[in-house]
């Protein structure tokens, strides 16, 4: 590995001879310029600057900080009481299934708006029908799930039910009839089917993951009480997908909508609308009835043990963390994910992981280090990459696309760092999180696909500034304890003031790119957009991964002389990714804009004609080559443009492909913010492969 620097900090990827600064002032002139933000200038500064109008400004600023701690308090309060709202709903319904007898045939008085029957206990994920972990059908099948969608905590290849099946469902553990996915070692698995009603299902013909809308589908024949049948055909779906994993000894409880029904036997169809583990695991469907004309509205929830924690270490015996905190971590409430001093960062702006399809860590296995120790620990965590997943579907690549790699490890290498408590130090200041940059290498090349990848990670060091916080990590990935992917990276917490004081690459100087300095260049343009507007086209990325839409060539251009590619892209407010990273604070991921360098060199080689001749031409990350980043600022919602440029630096063809390895930079309007150094990509014919 190699040593990095942050702004003339040593990053010691190894932690030996690591020397840490003092936390009052940093160096005198720093290489960058993001840590001359980072710092923090007293009041006695302020005061010293002799400004005529000082003290109006300064009883402005205090006005102002009032509102805003007024209306943040506020924002605070809101989330929590919609938080806390949500978990008593789910508590009473769970109370008030299991305070009577499960034979009760009685229908009790209807709850928020439903006619509660029942509580089973079981619940769900929701599970790809016909998506085993086996590789050899990802080979068969190119469905995928749409970005967002969401993760079953379990998956197996059982989508059809006899009436056998389901009286086991309901005596016995899930996985009895779902397989070996739906246990885990230390969760006690209590959730049964039909667990406080009389099981009247006698038939379920197919459980569809992404049917109905596109986040499940179950339908099934009954004989008895068809509002029965409705809950029973969602706790089916809850089952399939392993929602109980996540909390240990859970059951499930549920309602059912008011309707009139005097059929006795049928089918029933039911259509998942929405599906979450926040505040705690559960979905909502509609229930279509054979013989009924108006739907019926379905919920199933997932409830913890009459008084167990749901904390780090808590939910499930044996992982400190799981996706129930993951996803509380990145958009619900922080005390639940990282431990009650985190309380304060819940509904406001601060540290947290990305959602939706973003969300690229899982599990955390082992953690050796503790709370409020900074300078050292290690840890194992863990990412399933389901081979449905959405960037399969939509990258050009032959496999997981460059910006899941970087991700899911950056993802996993900072997240036990934040749960050491840097920001902690600093109480009462809203710290925003940012990568700073890193190496990684690519040691061999394997197919992701139903994968589970193994993120072993280090914490080297943190640093304590004023107004922020530095750390650094390395990582390495496997799967089936072989590695395949390694890095080392750097992290900042900065306060508001040091984002709004970024200086970019270049000390605030305004570069240009290389093609703004040479206006004399020639260039042709490779129209991208047009090219995947044609769905035939090969090795196109598209949807929530169209990243660019037209690139510029300067053949024989840029530093190295052997081509130069330039590409600009209006920002949209609305950019699915905003979403998601973060939430509270919308930022594009980084990674996002190495992706897009790559997407642009992607189409270069194509238009250079390296594919001619290959009979199904593929992307991949080539192995061996040691890539290196850094990033000195942020690309916002309001910043209008991304720029981007490519240096080739490189090229390497032989029988089985090309290989190109450029240098980049992206561009804010004005501030060069992005440095790319010896990014590589691969072009192979995946037929010859074989």
């Amino acid at each position: 590995m190699t040593a990095l620097d942050f702004d003339g900090i040593p990053f010691n990827p190894l932690g030996m001879e690591r020397s840490t600064p003092e936390p009052a002032t940093p160096a005198p002139e720093p290489r960058t310029p993001m840590l001359e933000s980072a710092r923090v200038v007293d009041e006695s500064t302020y005061l010293a600057a002799g400004s005529e109008g000082a003290s109006t400004r300064l009883a402005a600023q205090s006005v102002a900080a009032e509102a805003i701690a007024q209306i943040r308090a506020g924002v605070i309060e809101a989330h929590r009481a919609a938080l806390t709202a949500q978990t008593a709903l789910q508590r009473e319904i769970w109370r008030r299934a299991h305070g009577r007898a499960a034979a009760e045939a009685e229908v009790p008085a209807p709850l928020m708006g439903t006619d509660e029957i029942g509580g089973a206990d079981a619940a769900g994920t929701v599970a790809a029908a016909n998506s085993p972990a086996a590789s050899e059908y990802s080979a068969q099948v190119r469905f995928h799930a749409a970005e967002g969608a969401f993760k079953p905590l379990a998956r197996t290849t059982v989508v059809r039910l006899d009436r056998g099946t389901l009286e086991l469902l309901a005596v016995a553990e899930m996985g009895s009839v779902f397989g070996a996915s739906h246990r885990r070692d230390g969760v006690e698995v209590a959730a049964r089917l039909a667990a406080s009603t009389p099981l009247v299902l006698t038939e379920v013909s197919s459980i569809e993951l992404y049917g109905g809308i596109g986040n499940g589908r179950v339908v099934a024949r009954f004989q008895g009480d068809p509002r029965a049948a409705a809950l029973q055909a969602a706790e089916v779906f809850a089952l399939f997908t392993g929602m109980p994993l996540c909390l240990s000894g859970s059951t499930l409880t549920g309602g059912v909508g008011e309707t009139t029904v005097e059929i006795a036997s049928g089918a029933v169809e039911l259509v998942v609308e929405r599906l979450d583990v926040v505040p705690r695991p559960f979905l909502q469907a509609t229930a279509r009835l054979e013989g009924v004309p108006e739907p019926v509205a379905v919920t199933v929830m997932v409830a913890e043990q009459a008084g167990a924690g749901v904390g780090p270490g808590e939910a499930a015996p044996g992982l400190l963390l799981n996706e129930f905190h993951m996803a509380h971590l990145a958009r619900g409430d922080q005390a639940i994910a990282m431990g009650p001093e985190f309380a304060p960062y819940t509904g406001v702006r601060a540290t947290r992981l990305p959602t939706g399809g973003l969300l690229l860590v899982d599990r955390v296995l082992r953690f050796d280090g503790a709370r409020g120790n900074l300078e050292s620990a290690s840890y194992d965590t863990e990412y399933d990459s389901p081979g449905d997943s959405w960037y399969y579907g939509d990258t050009a690549n032959d496999s997981m696309p460059h910006f899941v790699y970087m991700e899911t490890s950056l993802q996993a290498a900072l997240l036990m760092g934040y749960y050491a408590g840097p920001t902690l130090t600093q109480p009462g200041t809203t710290l925003s999180l940012r990568n700073l940059g890193g190496t990684a290498t690519v040691l061999r090349q394997i197919d992701l696909r139903d994968k589970t990848i193994q993120q072993s990670s280090r914490l080297l060091s943190t640093t304590i500034l004023p107004g922020s916080s530095l750390q650094t990590f390395d990582y390495t990935l496997s799967v089936d304890g072989e590695p395949f992917y390694q890095g080392e990276t750097m992290f900042g917490y900065f306060s508001d003031q040091a984002l709004g004081n970024q200086t970019g690459l270049d000390a605030g100087r305004s570069v240009p790119s290389w093609l703004a300095a040479h206006p004399e260049a020639a260039t042709r343009v490779i129209d991208v957009a047009a090219r995947r507007a044609d769905p035939a086209a090969r090795a196109c990325s598209r949807r929530k991964l169209a990243l660019i839409d037209r690139v510029e060539v300067v053949d024989e251009g840029g530093n190295y002389g052997a081509g130069y590619l330039h590409s600009l892209r209006a920002i949209d407010p609305e950019d699915w990714f905003f979403a998601r990273h973060f939430h509270l604070d919308p930022v594009i991921p980084g990674s996002l804009g190495v992706e897009s360098v790559i997407h642009a060199v992607q189409e270069w080689m194509l238009d250079a004609g390296f594919a001619d001749g290959m009979a199904d031409p593929v992307f991949r990350i080539p192995a061996g080559i040691a890539f290196s980043w850094r990033y000195r600022g942020q690309f916002l919602p309001t910043d209008g443009t991304v720029e981007l440029e490519a240096h080739i630096k490189s090229v390497r063809r032989d029988g089985h492909g090309a290989i190109v390895v450029v240098d980049g930079s992206l561009w804010k309007p004005g501030l060069r913010i992005y440095e790319l150094i010896d990014l590589a990509v691969e072009l192979a014919d995946r037929k010859a492969s074989e």
